[in-house]
């Protein structure tokens, strides 16, 4: 039995499922192959979207006209803007997702997206002919045609849990691993290793003390996901709740560690750094004497509570017993213990920034066989994977995105230039244009691009071209608008400002750390008309742009011109032009690491860890420059 499509799409998790979403919306005739599609878009680990950098990066992916903004928002039961003691450029949003509501929203997306079609089933080989992908062969017997394929199978290649000493085979609890590709992708020349990642216990809340945890409350302005105005948190909110370890529970998990996976030998793969197993915090953090948790709810109606900072893999009794020692946990009752789980991953340097691989045309890999780790991370790249995908079968130019343009782009940067040493995960300090690449602006760096692609709508393109119009009025209206002494001292006496001795516009006075729109408009009749001209739905929104630009405008033109120096760096290409190991007057690492990975730019090549900066002018004199 075969068919054919022009995109097929292995996984549906969040890679997968933003791939074959952006593929059949750009007109790809896309098949999405899962081995569960009553699990499409699980939420595997912590039921929660977003956080430091990576609330950013979703944010960009429904600016693009990807999904996961719109789902979490719809399936929100808790949302929380993070960092806002720092400015802008930190501001990271973050919910909690009802999991079960997560995964239905996500399919009945899938199943409602015109060109997209599902087959539930295990890929077990790539059909591959004269290095190009043609399709899939599946445990059924099935054979599946195709023009490109997209790899997006997670943590399911050969996984292996571990409680313990147990181990059971698996990609995820209750659910068989995947065999078959990453053998065959290796015979073909591709580099592989293992990864691990882990996750904690299932708390029933009804055992809980709740009297002895602290309430985490969410908040409730307008700040969401998604820049349609159209899309709302629909779900009951919920709140969190913080609890810590002791000394007690430390003794335990310590004489436990003899049957720790992590450290008895048992897992030998390379594990996450930022987001440790609690036995790996006890022995790396050995003076501290508490640890701070989190009871997270995985639904808006359920019990169920993930314990956020609890991920371990040792044998259950010692989890059991250890969680026994935490007052609002001396009577707990889980649902399931916490497991590690080992999985294969390739080398990402293996693939062009288009996600496609350099060995095999047409295929694309996009998530954690990539060696990173997070929903977001992942979803991030299946929206370029599915693009790139569509693209090169409409024969069109590809499809990449700068590191001054988005954080989609540092983390793609990073993996193809750099790889991976750990599971990758994203952080702002990661991001060298921090202030070019904030959360409150992605709809105006990549709604035009999306668009111009085709995967981006036209109603979401004039809902950014108006809040940019509302937002320059605003901004226009402050720079025009004069201040007079007299009628503004008392205020900024009363607010404990320094007064003006010279008339002002309205702009320099908002330059004021103290002073914002919302203080000044009560006290500025012609302000408040104009903040009221603005459309309501977006009003505060579009205010908060506003304020941004004028106030942090300056460093962002800084930043801008640093950008704009460095892209120049991206234009001059060096793939194929030397023969790097007779440049004797490079450094010795520097000859190797360029001839290891064949940089396509200067800018590339500044990127690989090693290069010196000596050396790039090095390269630059080479090059006349």
């Amino acid at each position: 039995m075969t068919f054919d499509y022009d995109v097929i799409v292995i996984g549906a998790g969040h890679a997968g499922c933003e791939a074959a979403a952006a593929s059949a919306n750009m007109g790809a005739s896309t098949l999405l192959i899962t081995m569960d599609m009553n699990k499409i878009a699980q939420m595997s680990c912590n039921p929660a979207v977003g956080g430091i950098a990576k609330g950013q990066i979703v944010r960009e992916i429904d600016a693009l006209g990807g999904m996961m903004g719109i789902v979490t928002d719809r399936t929100a039961i808790q949302f929380r803007m993070l960092n806002r003691s720092k400015g802008p450029a930190m501001w990271s949003p973050r919910a909690q997702s009802d999991r079960m509501r997560f995964s239905e929203a996500w399919r009945s997306i899938l199943e409602n997206t015109p060109g997209l079609y599902m087959w539930q089933d295990s890929v077990t080989g790539l059909l591959i002919e004269d290095g190009k992908v043609k399709g899939v062969k599946t445990a059924l017997g099935a054979e599946f045609h195709s023009r490109a394929v997209i790899l997006t199978a997670g943590t399911f290649l050969n996984g292996l849990m571990h409680v313990g000493r147990a181990q059971v085979k698996g990609g995820r609890i209750s659910e068989p691993a995947s065999h078959g590709v990453t053998e065959q992708l290796r015979d073909y020349g591709f580099v592989t290793d293992r990864m691990k990642t882990g996750t904690p216990v299932r708390i029933d809340g009804r055992s809980v003390k709740w009297e002895l945890t602290v309430p985490q409350a969410g908040e409730n302005d307008y700040h969401k996901f998604s820049y349609l105005p159209t899309v709302k948190r629909e779900l009951k909110q919920r709140e969190c709740y913080t609890i810590y370890t002791n000394e007690t529970t430390h003794e335990i998990l310590r004489a436990g560690l003899p049957d720790s996976p992590l450290f008895n030998g048992q897992i030998q793969s390379i594990g996450p750094r930022y987001c440790p197993s609690i036995e790996t915090k006890i022995v790396t953090f050995a003076d501290k004497t508490e640890h701070q948790l989190f009871l997270e709810p995985e639904g808006e109606t359920t019990r169920e509570f993930y314990l956020n900072g609890f991920s371990s893999s040792l044998p259950m009794n010692v989890q059991i017993d250890a969680l026994h020692t935490i007052p609002a946990l001396a009577d707990v009752q889980i649902y399931r213990p916490g497991y590690a789980i080992e999985y294969d991953f390739f080398d990402p340097r293996q693939l062009h920034h288009t996600l496609e691989t350099k060995l095999v045309e047409n295929l694309y890999f996009a998530g954690q066989v990539n060696g990173t780790t997070g929903y977001e991370e992942a979803a991030g790249q299946g929206l370029i994977a599915g693009i790139n995908a569509a693209l090169k079968v409409a024969g069109k130019e590809p499809f990449t995105l700068a590191r001054d343009e988005a954080y989609i782009g540092v983390l793609i940067d990073d993996l193809v230039i750099k790889g991976v040493d750990e599971p990758y995960r994203m952080f702002t300090s990661r991001a060298e244009y921090r202030i070019l690449l904030r959360q409150d602006d992605a709809d105006m760096r990549l709604t035009p691009r999306g668009y111009e692609i085709g995967l981006a709508t036209r109603e979401r393109y004039d809902f950014m071209e108006s809040k940019r119009e509302q937002r320059d009025r605003l901004i226009e209206f402050a720079r025009n608008y004069s201040i007079k002494p007299a009628i503004i001292n008392p205020v900024l006496e009363e607010m404990g400002v320094a007064v003006l001795k010279h008339g002002c516009k309205l702009y320099d006075l908002l330059l004021r750390p103290q002073l914002n729109f919302a203080n000044l408009a009560p006290r500025i009749p012609a302000l408040a008309d104009e903040i009221a001209s603005i459309e309501e739905a977006r009003r505060d929104e579009i205010v908060e742009a506003a304020e941004i630009l004028i106030k942090y405008q300056g460093y962002i033109d800084r930043e801008r011109l640093v950008a704009d120096k460095l892209h120049r760096l991206e234009e001059l290409k060096i793939k194929g032009r030397f023969d790097y190991a007779s440049l004797k007057s490079l450094s010795t690492e520097a000859r190797q690491k360029l001839e290891k990975f064949q940089p396509e730019t200067v800018a590339q090549a500044s990127r690989i860890p090693g290069i010196s900066p000596s050396d790039i002018n090095i390269l630059l004199l080479l090059l006349g420059r």
